[in-house]
Order: C-alpha cells, then structure tokens, then sequence
C-alpha cells in the first residue's frame, strides 16, 4: 500500500503490509510527472490536444490530404456549378463522395482542400506570433522584473503603450502601404511575414506583464538570494535561477495566446488584409461567403465550424494545462 508523505504530493510512501517485508521505499515524483497526472484526469483537456494535434497534422499533410480526398485548392469544377445560379449543384452546398464538404459558388473550387490548406495559414500565423511575443515578453519581462529601477519603468510604460495602440488599424495601414516582393519574396508570404509581426509585436505585452510580476516576486526568493550570495553574476540568475521558474505561465499562456492569434488572423483575413486571393484563408472564406449566404449557407458554415471548433480545442487544453501546472491558482 502507499500513503503519502506530505502533503503537497511530490512523493509516496510505499509501507509493506507485512512488517517483516523489506523496509519502506520513497518514490519521488518529478514535477512534470505531477502535472501529466492531474492533466490526464480533465478529459476536456486531453480532448482539447487530441484535437490540437490532429489540426497540425492536417495542416503539415495537407497535400497528401487533398490527394486522397479532395482536390488541389484552386481548381475550378465549372460542372458542379448551376450555370443560371452560379451555386452549386445539388444540397448543402454540393456536399458529396467526391466533394466532401460542398464546393465553393461561382468557381466550384473543393471547399475540403481549401479548409485543409487555410488551417496551414492560420496555424502557421498564430505559432509564428505567439513565438515572436513569447521571446520578446520573456525577454524584456524577466530583465523588468529583476533589474527593477529605470528599466522597469521604461518597460512598464512601453507595455502600457502598446496595450493600447490600435492594433487592427496599424495593420490594415501596413499592409496597405506594403510593397508586393520585400528581401526577395513575395505573393501571399510577404502577407503572411506581416501578419506574423504585428500580431506578435502587439502582442508581446500581454505575456510581459505576466512575466514581470512573477520575476518580481521570484526575485525575493531564498534561492535568489542564495545564488547571489555565492557570487552568481545577474546573468546566470536569470537564465539558472529565474527562467526555470517562469516556464509554467510562459507555457499556459503561449498555448492561451495561439487561439487569440487565430481569431485575429481570420479577422484581418475577412477584412481583405491578410493573405491574398486564390490563396486559401479562413477569414477570406468567410469573408466572401457574406455574399452567398442566402443561397448557399453552408459555405459560411464550413469555415466558421473550422474556427470555432479550433479555438475552443486550444482554449480547452490551455485551461487544463494551466489547472495541471497551477491547481493553487484557481
């Protein structure tokens, strides 16, 4: 039998139930092991990344997807189109064997292998971005936090500034002032690279503030302390003795921050700043779907069941993860 040994968890006591058996054994219990166990009793959770692992599939196999059960995405099936309407032929929206999810009107471009390809677009937008603000708000948050003083005063106010700069119209602006080929590249890329920027550049702030009052308080910390008494350069403390200890609200809130970025990828899409026609987006879907929604519904269906169903999928694993990594923070 097992009986633990105090009470915050991190081991058990194994205790024979015969005494003439083999003194008792401590097991230890890293404190990953501790969060993977309180993460598998939330099935919301493990549903949540079951379906976040199956979206990156999809989108890393895109063309293999298409290949099997779609289409190439910009290929137009004039003969599944009415050609008095423009809508596709038969019910919801021309869903069939060979067209899984219905084709788009007027093109009769496969509305799969669009949604399939789009998801290679907002996933590649929202890890981007939530990179760039993860390392610039670690960065600049742990040295605000730990340095204090001037710095932490010129961070805070900078933080504030871009909080409430108004981030929608700065990249509407942009983009729209954005040259078509930019260091060599050019087409959708270049939307993409710009997307990637400035939801990460304005986002940056909001892990920064979460970053800075936990280096604050961790910086009182008997361990910092310690270091510091053992001739601990300020270097080392912030990447030995700080950073490790900031990798559990880095981690929940970056997987907290993919959804947000989605969302704001898509609406920058519906808005006509994203990425450019014919290549396929989410937004843009949903965007030129307002025009046939009256008549063919369900191409305003597909692409706004592929949003929803994603972000609920990162939000639901995020808050579990975050329960797993903080049950005390609830």
């Amino acid at each position: 039998m097992t009986a633990p040994l105090h009470d915050s968890g991190t081991a058990t006591l194994e205790v024979p139930a015969d005494p003439t058996v083999a003194p008792a054994k401590i097991i230890g219990r890293s404190p990953g092991r501790i969060a993977w166990e309180r993460l598998k009793k939330d099935k919301l959770a493990l549903l949540g990344g079951a379906v976040v692992v199956l979206l990156i599939m999809v989108a890393v196999l895109a063309p293999v997807i298409t290949s099997l059960f779609g289409h190439p995405p910009n290929e137009f099936h004039s003969d599944q189109i009415n050609p008095d309407l423009q809508v596709p032929k038969g019910a919801f929206g021309g869903i069939s064997s060979d067209y899984l999810l219905g084709v788009q009107p007027v093109s009769g471009r496969d509305i799969f292998s669009r949604i399939v390809y789009g998801a290679q677009i907002s996933l590649l937008v929202a890890f981007g971005a939530a990179l760039l603000a993860v390392v610039i708000g670690v960065v600049l948050g742990t040295a605000a936090g730990y340095f204090g003083g001037w710095f932490d005063a010129a961070v805070s106010r900078t933080m504030d500034v871009l909080l409430a700069f108004p981030q929608l119209l700065f990249s509407i602006a942009l983009v729209s002032v954005l040259p078509d080929k930019v260091f060599g590249v050019s087409g959708s890329w270049v939307r993409v690279g710009v997307l990637i920027f400035v939801i990460g550049f304005f986002g940056w702030p909001y892990i920064g503030r979460i970053v800075r009052g936990q280096a604050l308080s961790l910086r009182e910390r008997e361990f910092v302390e310690a270091a510091r008494s053992l001739g601990a350069g300020r270097v080392r403390i912030l990447f030995k003795e700080l950073l490790p200890n900031l990798l559990p609200p880095i981690l929940v809130y970056s997987t907290l921050m993919i959804p947000s970025n989605i969302l704001n990828e898509a609406a920058l899409s519906f808005l006509g700043v994203g990425v450019r026609p014919p290549t396929p987006s989410w937004g843009e879907m949903l965007s030129d779907a307002t025009q046939y929604y009256q008549v063919d519904p369900t191409y305003m269906v597909v692409p706004g069941l592929a949003i929803f169903i994603t972000v609920l999928a990162f939000n639901l694993f995020g808050d579990g993860l975050r329960d797993a990594l903080d049950p005390k923070g609830n």
